[in-house]
């Protein structure tokens, strides 16, 4: 097992290859302790190199809707009218604060999400 820094896009090619084949090595052999610290070599390389960031607060609202199942009145019900949901769905109106900490509470959306200009 040689475990060395990822720091070339190269490096980072040779790790994924020897994750994808030592990944179904037994935990607590020589090959899962090195599977272990691969995943987090890789993982410390991508969100350097790779980062996603957060996404638009109206399309979180709206993707979590949907996994909800919601409508336009389920979120009128959380932010108090039925044309003040459609006015923020429709960017016209922006989120105050405790539409934020509602929208926290009922929908698990992050608040970090919920915050961010749009």
């Amino acid at each position: 097992m040689e475990i060395k820094p990822i720091k070339t896009e190269n490096d980072y090619n040779q790790a994924l290859q020897r994750l994808e084949f030592i990944f179904d090595a037994k935990i607590g052999s020589p090959e899962g302790d090195e599977l272990e610290v691969l995943g987090i070599l890789i993982d410390k390389y991508e969100n350097e190199h790779f980062p996603i960031g957060m996404p638009d607060p109206i399309e979180a609202i709206k993707f979590r809707m949907e996994q909800m199942g919601y409508n336009q009145n389920d979120l009128a019900n959380i932010v108090g009218l039925k044309s003040r949901a459609s006015e923020i769905l429709n960017r016209k109106r922006k989120l105050s604060l405790e539409m934020i900490r509602q929208l926290h509470e009922r929908l698990n959306i992050p608040t970090d999400v919920l915050i961010q200009t749009y």
